[in-house]
């Protein structure tokens, strides 16, 4: 994916996950104490033109694993991601019911500008579609700093080899976008229980 910056959002938490509509005015979500759904597995997708990168999460929600690459519905036919989506969208769904997950975090890269290109676009479409197939799974947009390259970069140093790097690298995003998850909700459900201790001890 092309290479993004993080951007605050002005919006409160959730509005990056709003229904089909203006893409380019979508925001990312971020971890928030009052619409966390609780402990449980996450699920992260990277999504590509031509793949897409799958991690999940440990149930106390402390560490992101690779789980698979996707294959895009009509990439094997030289078309990119234009087909209708419906077996990739649908292994997508089928994860997130195999893990029983109660989040799913779907990557939005942004611009260097902050701003919704094409590649964000197609995340934020990829949502919309999935959202409708995972009734009652929150799924939320997130902020993604480099994954791909850092990704890439990753294991090229780790010794992997360029011909089996491609799939590892969607799935190496997709851990990148759910820690930078897990770490930042960590932090913001640290910092609710804190509060809400010190308003107890008033």
């Amino acid at each position: 994916m092309s290479q993004s910056e993080s951007s605050e959002s002005s919006e409160p938490p959730g509005a990056g996950s709003r229904g089909p509509g203006d893409v380019t005015g979508r925001t990312a979500d971020r971890p928030s104490a009052a619409t966390d759904p609780g402990r449980g597995r996450r699920i992260a997708i990277d999504v590509g033109t031509v793949r897409v990168g799958v991690a999940a999460c440990d149930p106390d929600g402390i560490l992101a694993t690779p789980v698979e690459t996707v294959q895009r519905a009509g990439a094997k036919r030289g078309r990119g991601a234009r087909g209708d989506g419906a077996a990739d969208l649908a292994r997508i769904a089928e994860i997130v019911r195999e893990y029983e997950a109660v989040e799913v975090i779907v990557g939005l890269p942004r611009t260097l500008r902050g701003a919704n290109g094409a590649s964000a676009e197609l995340a934020i479409s990829f949502a919309d579609r999935l959202r409708s197939m995972i009734p009652g799974v929150p799924i939320r947009l997130s902020d993604e700093r480099l994954t791909t390259v850092s990704a890439a970069r990753a294991l090229r140093d780790s010794g992997v080899r360029a011909r089996g790097q491609r799939q590892m690298i969607d799935q190496a995003a997709a851990v990148s976008i759910l820690q930078g998850w897990l770490d930042e909700r960590s932090a913001v459900l640290k910092a609710a229980g804190e509060q809400s201790a010190g308003w107890s001890d008033e």
